[in-house]
């Protein structure tokens, strides 16, 4: 058995680890470029709606006919058009055609899989410890996404024309999507199980940490997500924006500003950038007690249809 200890010397254990996560990482990537997404059940709807946003002859009568297959997301869809955050003109919609018109096919279908995302969290049937990965998932995402929506709202009562482009809806979606790529890597995990395998968990979540984000990247991008979502799933700007604030400066102050209500001892290696406007928003919700400050994420989350 000498041989084992050896794997395990402090010199080389590193080298095994990020070994086992490039071959994990491989899986996982497998799986989406083969058009095998390695994610558990997603209701046919959902993929459905996926595969027509993709073309460029879908109809919004194309989406709201599809939504009559799923009762509860046809439900869901309606629900979120009339909530604050997405009813921008206050004027409540009882129909799935104009819940589909008012918000767009391709937010329909953010919309449609944030939704599955989110029950999934909470109804997957893996192993304990996993099952409370992906419900403590659901709840951070949750906190990411109204956080953000938060900070944009901030940014836009400035009515400055330099955060005209920011949507208090895509900035909810793009937080509750960015880590996606996490149900990739837990369900690999599995398959590596079940095909007789033994992995020791403590080592397989510290791959799900590592490589979450890079799956995320892989399954939002094969979906046909814009960069806004890819590249706050990923914390990496793909493009040369001439904006002032992007979506991921956004997420970016929204993690520091949790990252500071939580006391994380890494806040002092987080570096973020942003301008004055900035400035005042991360220190206006810094300074909100804990009560006012999970009420109105309470509020915001509760308000948005989700």
């Amino acid at each position: 058995m000498n041989h084992l200890s050896f794997y395990w010397l402090p010199d080389s254990k590193d080298l095994v680890l990020k070994g086992i996560e490039s071959d994990f990482y491989k899986r996982v990537e497998h799986s989406i470029s083969s058009g095998k997404i390695s994610l558990p059940p997603i209701a046919f709807v959902v993929l459905k709606i996926q595969q027509m946003c993709t073309r460029e002859s879908t109809t919004v009568t194309d989406v709201a006919d599809s939504l009559l297959e799923d009762p509860g997301l046809a439900a869901v869809v309606i629900r979120v058009a009339n909530s604050v955050i997405f009813n921008r003109r206050n004027i409540t919609c009882t129909d799935l055609i104009t819940a589909v018109s008012r918000l767009g096919i391709l937010r329909v279908r953010d919309i449609v899989t944030a939704q599955a995302i989110e029950q999934l969290k909470h109804s997957v049937n893996l192993s304990e410890s996993c099952n409370q990965i992906l419900i403590q998932s659901a709840a951070s995402s949750r906190e990411l996404a109204a956080t953000m929506v938060l900070v944009t709202k901030g940014f836009k009562e400035t009515q400055s024309e330099n955060y005209s482009h920011l949507e208090t809806d895509k900035a909810l979606l793009t937080g509750l999507l960015a880590d996606i790529g996490l149900f990739c890597i837990v369900n690999e995990y599995h398959h590596y199980l079940e095909q007789g395998n033994y992995l020791e968990e403590s080592i397989a979540f510290q791959i799900f940490d590592r490589q979450c984000s890079n799956a995320s990247k892989l399954v939002l991008e094969n979906w046909g997500f814009d960069t806004d979502f890819v590249e706050v799933c990923s914390n990496q700007t793909h493009t040369d924006s001439q904006l002032l604030v992007s979506y991921l400066d956004i997420a970016r102050l929204a993690n520091h500003i949790l990252m500071y209500r939580r006391q994380d001892d890494r806040i002092d290696n987080h570096t973020i950038e942003f301008d004055v406007t900035g400035a005042d928003i991360l220190y206006k919700l810094s300074n909100l007690s804990d009560n006012d400050f999970n009420q109105q994420i309470d509020e915001l989350m509760s308000n948005s249809g989700f």
